[in-house]
């Protein structure tokens, strides 16, 4: 049987469809492989290892030196002028991918009796070991998107379908590792965390291999006004701050992972201690993405109908809603209470799934931003900068969640047996970190983000005319 003969578009590239979509969304399944497990990585360093507040002291450490390292890893691509067989972008992210194999069970090597001053040792490099390969591979995957397609319909696609490779890569583990890397008594084995670290790095690495190989590149990565100009780091990250869009969607971002990394470790501490079952936080992590499922197929339509901007609004308020029910609401300790936390969660993943789906198309709508007011497109550095302030909040927030945590009576020594009191301030917490999670979102893109729909049309208008007559 022949083979169907391949569609081509009117540059004479592959047309845009399913396998983009498929091929976008494995990048960021392969992302997830190795990022799932650093929801886990306070509990582990914490009840496991036994580090306590020296853990968020030193996890503060490492995100800067993370944040640091995506500008400049941005930059670095950006720089970057020599010629590759497919795509510079697409060679960054082999070779991250190939050091993810190993990357992401470096941060939980297993030696619980060690001395305190080894052990931060061992946090710091495994930790510096992974972020350095998760940086090359990921940085330059989220500026492939303002690549594949400018059309705002097939970014939204890219965007909802990326949302669903990160769905899947942290649904899956969310729902499965529980029940794998804790005991009977809800207490976490650090040895099976590093054996399933090793497992999703291989995993992971599979997926960027598919997404490297059907990834089609329709636009020209060094489109200028001025080829004589040469790129300038300082003046593309003053070309950021004064971006409003990539300043809107990166606060919002940073609220998004206020809540999902902030919340995490309070979050299995309150499985722990209050509902006493640990294995069953996954379950309902997963019912939590129903909605996100449910939202993806409607997302490409209702993007062309009512824009991106507007939907991820509406999705901050209806967030922001369920957060303030989830801390009013009688959750108690029983089943029934557990169905008020899963009810409350579905609306409030709704809400986080509308923006998420459309999130990474704002990114994208954030670097014509700045080829639209500059003359320069910038990829790697507009996004390795919005990278740079997520890794922050990745790491603040977890840190000051932490504090938090401690300050309210939480010993990590005591592992899954903390007080009745204290577990009933988690249950309190929780919904806290998700509701400043939701008006940060809100803020971003509410207050800040401004490129509504009438205003993206006006701006891809302004571009295509000007890329004719190059």
């Amino acid at each position: 049987m022949a083979k169907k003969p391949v569609q081509l578009d009117e540059n004479g590239k592959r047309k845009f469809g399913m396998r983009d979509c498929l091929a976008y969304a494995a990048g960021d399944l392969g992302c997830n492989m190795s990022f799932a497990l650093k929801g886990t990585m306070a509990i582990f360093w914490t009840q496991f290892m036994k580090l306590d507040l020296w853990y968020s002291l030193l996890l503060v450490i490492v995100q800067v030196w993370d944040a640091i390292t995506a500008p400049l890893i941005g930059s670095m691509v950006d720089a970057d002028k020599r010629q590759y067989k497919r795509n510079k972008f697409l060679q960054y992210i082999w070779f991250g991918s190939v050091g993810l194999i190993v990357g992401g069970a470096c941060c939980f090597l297993p030696f619980p009796n060690a001395p305190v001053w080894a052990k931060m040792i061992i946090f710091i490099a495994g930790y510096v070991v992974w972020d350095a390969f998760y940086t090359v591979a990921n940085v330059p995957y989220g500026s492939l998107l303002s690549l594949i397609s400018t059309k705002p319909a097939d970014r939204a696609s890219l965007s909802a379908w990326r949302s669903v490779g990160s769905m899947v890569g942290n649904m899956v583990p969310m729902m499965i590792l529980p029940f794998i890397i804790y005991d009977a008594n809800n207490n976490l084995v650090g040895e099976r965390v590093f054996i399933a670290a090793l497992i999703m790095g291989v995993l992971g690495f599979i997926c960027f291999q598919f997404m490297i190989k059907n990834t089609e590149i329709r636009e020209n990565t060094d489109v200028k006004l001025d080829d004589s100009q040469k790129f300038n780091v300082i003046e593309a990250m003053g070309n950021f701050v004064k971006n409003r869009p990539a300043l809107g969607a990166t606060l919002a971002a940073m609220g998004m992972f206020v809540g999902m990394q902030g919340a995490a470790t309070a979050v299995t501490v309150l499985f722990q201690s209050y509902f006493h079952n640990v294995q069953f936080s996954g379950i309902v992590s997963m019912f939590a993405m129903i909605p996100i499922v449910v939202f993806t197929p409607l997302a490409r339509k209702m993007v062309t109908k009512y824009g991106k901007k507007e939907l991820a609004v509406v999705g901050a308020v209806c967030s922001m809603v369920a957060c303030g029910l989830m801390f009013v609401l009688p959750i108690t300790p029983d089943m029934k209470g557990v169905l008020i936390y899963i009810v409350c969660q579905l609306f409030n993943s709704l809400g986080m799934g509308i923006y998420s789906t459309v999130s990474w198309a704002m990114m994208g709508d954030a670097i014509d931003y700045n080829e639209w007011k500059t003359g320069k497109r910038e990829e790697g550095t507009v996004y390795a900068l919005h990278s740079f302030f997520r890794k922050l909040a990745q790491g603040i927030g977890p840190a000051v969640a932490l504090a938090i945590m401690v300050a309210l009576g939480y010993v990590g020594a005591n592992e899954g047996n903390q007080t009745a009191e204290v577990a009933n301030r988690m249950r309190y917490l929780v919904p806290a970190l998700y509701f400043t999670s939701a008006a940060m979102e809100f803020i971003g893109l509410g207050l800040v983000y401004n490129l509504d729909k009438k205003n993206l049309a006006k701006m891809n208008e302004e571009l295509a005319a000007r890329h004719a007559l190059k």
